[in-house]
């Protein structure tokens, strides 16, 4: 496990043994896009449940390691779900720019999102039902409601994205009803480069220079807005370039950009080699015109 997630992850389980069964210990971690946020939050979550089993089977050494009456306790919540729908945007006296924009603060819906915190909150109970939060379906570009199940064994709860530490309405409002707020940080070129790999790796741009302007001119301008307006966070995670931090996606794009790039070298250096071989062809044409060497 990475050194920097063991900590975090020792310091969320004692923090959370301190908390009786009624309380939820809620968690959101923000950066600007590219930051590494969403891999940090899966892999503190993965590493929760992990140590969760292993008390329990500590415990109770005769237990089995999967074990149904067991379950997870610890649960993440992105909040892509969070982006208005396509019709929203379009239906925005701004709709152009909310449509090239989108991942922008204002086309997300805040306060869905603070209403969803806010059920979370409250306190466990035996009539405590299973709280559902939209997913974001990348084939059809749209939220997908109630497509993540929060059920009352859930006592850690990480919400990520974007917009969790930033001081606007709706956000400031459910960063307030967080037990910690972590903030992912790494330097806008760094993030530039990861985005714009992302991107073309989903198929949004066709080169990858179309996808390193637009994440210029959309993605970047939301994370100054991010930096510029961020609430107070408890834990500042310096992004790491890292293996275990990069997804699967990044990893190919970056392979596929490193092949291409020795591709075109190679073909330069083949274009030379023949171009030096027409040069030498034309110099003993030339002689041979003039009877030389014959």
């Amino acid at each position: 496990m990475d050194t920097q997630v063991q900590r975090l992850v020792e310091h969320t389980w004692e923090k959370f043994s301190t908390y009786d069964l009624s309380q939820r210990l809620l968690i959101a971690i923000s950066g600007i896009p590219g930051s590494g946020k969403t891999t940090l939050a899966s892999s503190a979550v993965h590493a929760l449940n992990k140590k969760h089993h292993d008390s329990r089977h500590t415990l109770f050494p005769n237990s089995p390691e999967t074990d149904p009456s067991n379950p997870d306790i610890a649960f993440v919540v992105p909040l892509d779900g969070y982006h208005l729908t396509r019709k929203q945007l379009a239906a925005l006296p701004n709709a152009e720019e909310a449509i090239f924009r989108r991942g922008a603060a204002f086309t997300f819906d805040a306060h869905s999102y603070l209403d969803l915190v806010e059920k979370v909150r409250k306190p466990i109970t035996p009539e405590t039902p299973t709280i559902y939060a939209p997913s974001f379906d990348h084939a059809v570009k749209d939220p997908v409601s109630n497509d993540i199940s929060i059920p009352p064994t859930a006592r850690i709860v990480v919400f990520e994205g974007l917009y969790t530490a930033l001081d606007e309405g709706g956000w400031r409002d459910a960063h307030t009803l967080m037990d910690e707020v972590w903030f992912v940080d790494t330097d806008i070129e760094t993030a530039t480069q990861r985005v714009a790999k992302r991107n073309f790796a989903a198929g949004i741009t066709k080169t990858f220079e179309e996808s390193l302007a637009r994440t210029k001119e959309s993605d970047m301008r939301n994370a100054r807005d991010i930096l510029d307006h961020r609430l107070h966070v408890d834990q500042v995670i310096p992004s790491v370039e890292d293996e275990t931090w990069r997804s699967e996606e990044e990893v190919q794009v970056e392979n596929e950009l490193e092949r291409t790039a020795t591709q075109a070298d190679n073909e330069a250096s083949a274009e030379e080699v023949r171009r030096q071989q027409m040069m030498r062809m034309d110099s003993i044409a030339a002689l041979a015109a003039d009877g030389v060497g014959m």
